[in-house]
């Protein structure tokens, strides 16, 4: 794994999210508790709704254009949605957020 910083933990708020551009395509990083986080792709594979813009709910988000759930931890929609969103691990790191960008690297462009 190769890990690049993409900002502070701190720049997160809890139950929030916010989008980061990368050479490899924007990504979505969402913080679900004081030190709990993940990244997914931003966009929706529905109809392509940024994702960093939706409603964080315990380790789930809610597309802002239509509602559909995805889980943080697999990217699978929830219910009776069918889809998935590309995740890709990410860790703190002496109060930093560290995104392997190799994993970011074998994704498709959005």
């Amino acid at each position: 794994m190769s890990w690049m910083d993409i900002g502070a933990l701190a720049d997160v708020p809890v139950r929030g999210a916010r989008m980061v551009k990368t050479q490899g395509g924007c990504v979505a990083v969402f913080r679900t508790g004081p030190e709990e986080v993940f990244a997914t792709a931003d966009r929706c594979p529905h109809k392509g709704g940024p994702l960093s813009e939706g409603i964080v709910h315990g380790t789930r988000v809610t597309c802002p254009l239509h509602n559909r759930v995805f889980s943080l931890e697999s990217g699978e929609a929830q219910g009776a949605d069918e889809g998935r969103i590309a995740t890709y691990p990410i860790r703190i790191e002496n109060g930093r957020l560290m995104l392997d960008t190799a994993a970011l690297a074998a994704r498709e462009p959005a």
